[in-house]
């Protein structure tokens, strides 16, 4: 239960007490500024309290993005104010600085206004909630009154609200062949009590069963794997609608949305080569090949968001070029759909799943995310080389977290410490040449599984120890993350492929999938702010030049069929030691409620 406080003075006839009490609060009154620090004191300090003018006059849907988001510790609207228990304090101070006596009457004439605008000097902050069409204003005069009402009479609130759970920037399959029934389903599932987490866990399920049906290898399967696919996308888009459509944010919501799309996809894809399997075509390695390049494509999208999201003076030709671009309607969704987002993406898998056969399916979407890859990176590059950008220590160390360095990597950091310098191409060049040297190397050597390789990975390893010596605020230094992912998962996908033993390459598909999920919610802790995971757990998984040096190890010593079974066992024991963590975190009083407004690629 959340407490809202009327002070001012009443207003009869109005419908604001019952609003107040649809949003679920236990409405109280007080006289004056006093009484009503005297009734906030009295609420239980774990409960919402919203104070609000009786004269406010506004739409049911004003109140609730200023009363019940539970995003920010403070919102506002004009005439209520909403604090949250981490903010009550700075709520009570803001009580406590309010001036009596005479000449002090305009303080508390709109005392919602005045505790905002004290709440405001606070570090604590104020969410002032961006109105648009809707109405929140306080009516001082029985005209005032009347106009406001005229107002939002005006105004159809539910239109507002269903049009605004749609995200802001979506793909155009999304826009167009989803959201403009999909708000509506978001609305119907609101109104029976269904919650966002509930519709993502049914998205997941649908998208399993697809991937179920697709593993069959007949075509009934295929077309029905298709339009599962499709169905589990709608919910996908629907489950965040609904929680912008009742507000309904929350820490496990933040970690079912950030990481099912991921397990949906790749998923998706392993049920597709299962399915050709049974066909007699074997296309694991292309199944693994796609999810290395769609996770890769992630990663410099990343990297690159976090290099430059604080950076100030962040400004160039490129970026201005784009922005004049987007003035122009139709290249804004040409762009969209190069880059291949999820949307297209997805439906073009359904589709081609249903009328063709997974090779085809893995053929073109191999050949679309290698153009968009192109296409982004090429064009972040073109931006931070000409853009003259000062990048901050916060995202030297988001960098630094996500290039997943491991101990070796740090002890050879160490001694590399000083040399170089900071801002220099040095970084991306040696975390290139860390993956290129490798990954040659077990491209083109006729035998890759022998002592060698470990000798490659040795290198490879001091090279990128070399690469993380300096802080990363160079302006190409947003490259090391991909180039190291890059690197060890086509390195564990061309071994387990060269040692030409039935099940390695889903061995190997299943480790990277462990891995990839690691560096995702590396990504998502540190989108919330919270930082990333516990150094503990990156060094127990090694870090990517510890894993690589294991893996080439394993493929020395073991026969083919051993490294088979070395591959699927380190495979569980990383999958169960990220995930245990990553819950343990995401259920924690800690985790962030973090909500991705822009489509994903």
């Amino acid at each position: 239960m959340s407490t809202a406080i009327l002070t001012g003075p009443p207003v009869a006839g109005s419908p604001l007490e019952a609003d107040l009490r649809t949003l679920g609060f236990d409405v109280r009154t007080a006289n004056d500024a006093a009484s009503a620090a005297e009734l906030l004191a009295a609420v239980p300090a774990q409960e919402r309290v919203a104070v609000v003018d009786p004269r406010f006059v506004g739409h049911l849907h004003a109140l609730r993005l200023a009363l019940t988001d539970p995003r920010f510790p403070a919102a506002a609207v004009p005439g209520a104010l909403t604090a949250q228990p981490g903010a009550r304090a700075a709520l009570a101070r803001a009580f406590g600085r309010i001036p009596v006596g005479a000449g002090t009457a305009h303080l508390t004439d709109v005392l919602t206004d005045t505790l905002t605008e004290s709440l405001d000097r606070e570090e604590t902050g104020v969410h002032r909630v961006e109105l648009g069409s809707l109405v929140a204003t306080v009516a001082l005069t029985p005209a005032q009154r009347e106009d406001a009402r005229e107002a939002v009479a005006a105004v159809d609130d539910e239109a507002v609200r269903l049009r605004t759970a749609v995200k802001s920037r979506d793909g155009f399959f999304t826009t167009y062949c989803i959201s403009p029934y999909s708000r509506y389903l978001a609305r119907w599932c609101a109104r029976r009590g269904l919650t966002p987490n509930q519709v993502t866990t049914a998205s997941l399920l649908t998208a399993l069963i697809a991937a179920g049906c697709a593993a069959t290898g007949t075509r009934g399967g295929f077309i029905a794997a298709g339009l599962l696919l499709l169905f589990s996308f709608v919910l996908d888009c629907t489950d965040g609608q609904l929680a912008r459509y009742s507000l309904q944010y929350s820490t496990m919501g933040a970690w079912l949305d950030a990481t099912f799309d991921r397990a949906k996809e790749y998923a998706y894809y392993a049920g597709l080569a299962l399915g050709a399997a049974r066909g007699g075509d074997d296309v694991w390695a292309l199944a693994l090949g796609a999810m290395v390049l769609q996770t890769c494509r992630h990663v410099v999208d990343f990297s690159f968001n976090e290099a430059n999201h604080d950076a100030s003076a962040n400004t160039s030709p490129t970026a201005a070029l784009s922005d004049k671009l987007d003035s122009v309607g139709w290249t804004v969704w040409v762009r969209r759909m190069i880059v291949l987002p999820i949307g297209e993406r997805w439906a073009m898998i359904a589709v081609l799943t249903a009328c063709t056969t997974p090779r085809i399916v893995f053929y073109a979407l191999l050949i679309g995310c290698a153009l968009a890859a192109c296409y982004t990176t090429a064009g972040r590059v073109l931006r931070s080389l000409t853009r003259r950008a000062r990048r901050t220590d916060r995202a030297a160390r988001a960098l630094a977290d996500l290039a997943d360095s491991g101990p070796l990597a740090e002890l050879i950091a160490g001694r590399a410490r000083g040399r170089g310098r900071t801002g220099s191409f040095l970084a991306p060049v040696m975390a290139f040449l860390s993956a290129a040297v490798l990954l040659v190397w077990v491209i083109f050597q006729d035998d890759p599984t022998s002592w060698l390789t470990v000798g490659v990975a040795v290198c490879s390893a001091l090279l990128a120890g070399a690469a993380v010596a300096r802080p990363l605020k160079g302006a190409l230094d947003w490259l090391v993350p991909p180039f190291f992912r890059a690197g060890e998962y086509v390195t564990i996908l061309v071994l387990a492929a060269r040692t030409d033993v039935p099940g390695a390459l889903p061995a190997a598909y299943g480790l990277v999938a462990a891995v990839a999920y690691h560096h995702y919610d590396t990504v998502y802790r540190i989108r919330g702010g919270t930082g990333a995971p516990p150094r503990w757990l990156v060094r127990a998984t090694g870090g990517h030049e510890g894993r690589i040096l294991v893996i080439t190890v394993l493929a020395a010593a073991l026969s083919p069929s051993g490294f088979t079974i070395a591959l699927t066992a380190l495979a569980v024991v990383l999958a169960l030691l990220v995930l245990i963590e990553s819950i343990r975190f995401w259920v924690s009083s800690q985790a962030p409620a973090v909500h991705d407004e822009g489509e994903p690629a």
